[in-house]
């Protein structure tokens, strides 16, 4: 359906130059002001974003949360005054003149890079360079699959990216732009900052790649065009919104354009430019104001632009008001399945306690799954080319691929960061749950993602397998050690590790129900017996830690995650028939814990010597351990043998707990 909002000339008197001059000098003085920051970007870009925010980009600055709006991505964040300019000139609610003026400063919603949530017109927190244009990706898979799945009269819209040449060398733009490639995402534009330039100086320094040929033999439609002749950028992005392909447009550009002598030097890349230069840009631009003045000429042409897709929103809200599909969609966006979904889980739970199963966690996850996605439509799940090490497809999954956007399982290939910046982006897009898996060690390749997953505090779900010596015989290289600990270090970022297919359910539920934390759910290769034999309604797992086997008066507190919990309650058994009376807690998840109440925890831990047992490092434990208490785990890299000759190796054993517990008894 055409739409008004997306293209033509800007309807207003007020000459270009001087809406572009005015995202210069907000840059320019902003960052002289915080006497730090990026001003080159934003000077070099600056015709490009008017071109795109004036005349393309489908959004209301009134609407900020519009459903169907365009998404813009800062790849390169480190241009962030380019994004506050525009969301004060565009009429951003909250980005005053203020905010500007406080660029960098404690509390300011300008931080030094963007970040979602803290800032209107931010779709992203970027700054790790290559960050955002694989988010990107995963916004247009998200609209892909929403276009496909309620039509193009709710869900037709484009994702457009800002990257510079730092994003495209780092690693993650390869399998970022090979994935959007293959899916052919024709919605997906990026407008590349090719000004030459980096912090140490010319890219040719480090860098000789044709980037236009490379994206071309990723399957992207390329051009390059002058990137200060506004209409040379306005053609190239119409020939872009007509590609069945994605799209690069190299946009050539002089970093710091308006500084006399430092535009188009790496002197303007991260540092102020001073005040002799920018008295000089003034002069060359013509821009005769004030520090952070804008005339109201050119303030209203552009806050008439920041109107200009008021009318394109209210048509598609009565399109959606006609839609059948309405309801359907306002839940999708809404997102919220903690009661239907706590409801499925525990009568699967109740199944399951009829005849518990014994199978490895990946295989509880699986079982998991195939409620959770029959209850919540939403999920779309993936795997980095591991799906049967994974068991992350369930029954019924179709697969979501360039001749099937309705699908809900994506191939992803060997590209574990890409696949979690990408899931990154689908979250942030809204309307979909992404969920996806790699071996629990790989996690150090998409580490970088899932640190900005719980930054921005948004639901992903990072199915983690293979989580231990447990599984065998790949070896060192592929058994976590300290992938844990590290893990539990991130903020804002919950890390399960059931025991078996209850606490698995209990721990799928967690994830989904909680909008605003990302998860990592570590699973066994290994088959487990099940801990937990009996039902309760309560999820018990969402207490972080709870009692699964208790003793009257405890003489000592097993406390163990995972696999280990297994050999927790072997020893319990074993020192029971030396008459030694020990309580077993689990532990799936330690984040859940620490926020309990002080008497909750203390009525869990007890006063009795405690023994930690994990098939990993003791870092993180003193959540629970004492200085006297004992720590069963590894402290060194596993090896290649089988599982069971592993555990007994490192000395991870029921009877090693056991001999623990006498000692610290003794």
């Amino acid at each position: 359906m055409p739409d008004t909002a997306r293209a033509g000339a800007p309807a207003n008197s007020v000459p270009f130059a001087k809406m572009a001059n005015a995202i210069r000098a907000l840059s320019m003085d902003a960052v002289e002001a915080a006497k730090s920051g990026h001003p080159g970007m934003p000077m070099g870009m600056a015709d490009v974003a008017t071109v795109l925010f004036t005349r393309f980009l489908k959004f209301d600055a009134a609407s900020p949360d519009w459903p169907d709006r365009d998404r813009f991505v800062l790849s390169a964040g480190h241009g962030s005054m380019l994004i506050y300019s525009l969301a004060y000139l565009l009429g951003y609610e909250g980005m005053t003149i203020e905010e500007i003026k406080n660029f960098r400063q404690m509390g300011a919603k300008t931080a030094g890079h963007p970040e979602y949530g803290h800032a209107p017109a931010v779709e992203t927190t970027t700054g790790p360079l290559g960050q955002g244009i694989g988010n990107a990706v995963g916004m247009a898979i998200a609209e892909a699959h929403l276009a496909a799945r309620f039509g193009k009269d709710v869900v037709d819209h484009h994702t457009y990216v800002i990257a510079g040449d730092g994003c495209l060398m780092e690693g993650i733009s390869h399998e970022a732009i090979a994935l959007a490639g293959q899916l052919k995402l024709s919605k997906l534009i990026v407008l590349f900052d090719d000004n030459g330039i980096c912090i140490d100086g010319p890219v040719s320094l480090t860098d000789s790649t044709d980037q236009l040929a490379r994206f071309a033999a990723s399957g992207w439609a390329t051009t390059r065009v002058d990137g200060h002749d506004p209409e040379a950028v306005a053609a190239a992005i119409e020939a872009a919104q007509k590609s069945d392909k994605p799209s690069l447009i190299a946009c050539r550009t002089i970093i710091g354009k308006g500084a006399p002598k430092k535009a188009g030097t790496a002197s303007t890349h991260g540092s102020p430019l001073g005040a002799d230069e920018i008295a000089g840009a003034r002069e060359a631009l013509g821009w005769p104001y004030a520090p952070f003045e804008i005339p109201e000429d050119i303030l209203n042409a552009w806050r008439a632009a920041g109107r200009r897709g008021r009318d394109a929103r209210q048509q598609w809200r009565a399109r959606l008001g006609r839609s059948s599909q309405q309801d359907a969609f306002n839940a999708a966006i809404a997102g919220d399945y903690k009661e239907a979904l706590g409801e499925a889980i525990r009568a699967y739970k109740a199944e399951l306690a009829k005849e518990p199963p014994k199978v490895a966690t990946r295989k509880a996850s699986e079982m998991a799954l195939e409620v959770v996605n029959r209850v919540i439509p939403e999920t779309i799940g993936g795997s980095a080319d591991l799906t049967g090490s994974n068991n992350t497809k369930t029954k019924g999954l179709e697969i979501l691929n360039a001749e099937n956007y309705a699908g809900r399982y994506i191939h992803y290939g060997v590209r574990e960061h890409g696949m979690a910046a990408a899931m990154n982006g689908m979250a942030l897009h809204g309307g979909v749950v992404p969920y996806g898996g790699t071996f629990l060690v790989f996690t150090d390749y998409c580490r970088p993602s899932i640190r900005l997953s719980a930054l921005m505090g948004i639901r992903v779900v990072y199915v983690m397998t293979h989580d231990s010596i447990g599984l065998g015989e790949d070896g060192p290289t592929h058994q976590p050690v300290e992938h844990l600990a590290a893990l539990r270090a991130i903020p804002n970022l919950n890390v399960y590790r059931p025991a078996d297919t209850i606490e698995t359910a209990e721990c799928w539920e967690l994830a989904l129900a909680d909008k605003n934390t990302p998860s990592v759910i570590a699973l066994t290769r290994q088959n487990l017996a099940p801990a937990r034999l009996t039902h309760t309604d309560e999820n018990l797992s969402a207490r972080g830690a709870y009692i699964v086997a208790d003793a009257p008066d405890p003489e000592v507190v097993i406390v163990a995650t995972g696999s280990e919990v297994e050999l927790a309650l072997a020893a319990q058994a074993s020192l029971a028939c030396d008459k030694i009376k020990a309580r077993v807690v689990s532990a799936p998840c330690f984040e859940l814990f620490e926020a309990q109440s002080e008497k909750y925890r203390k009525s869990v831990l007890g006063k009795a010597p405690r023994i930690g047992v994990e098939a990993a490092i003791r870092q993180g434990w003193d959540l629970f351990l004492r200085r006297k208490d004992v720590f069963i785990g590894m402290n060194s890299f596993g090896a290649s043998a089988p599982a069971e000759e592993l555990y007994k190796h490192f000395g991870i054993t029921t009877a090693a707990i056991a001999e623990a517990a006498k000692q610290l008894i003794d």
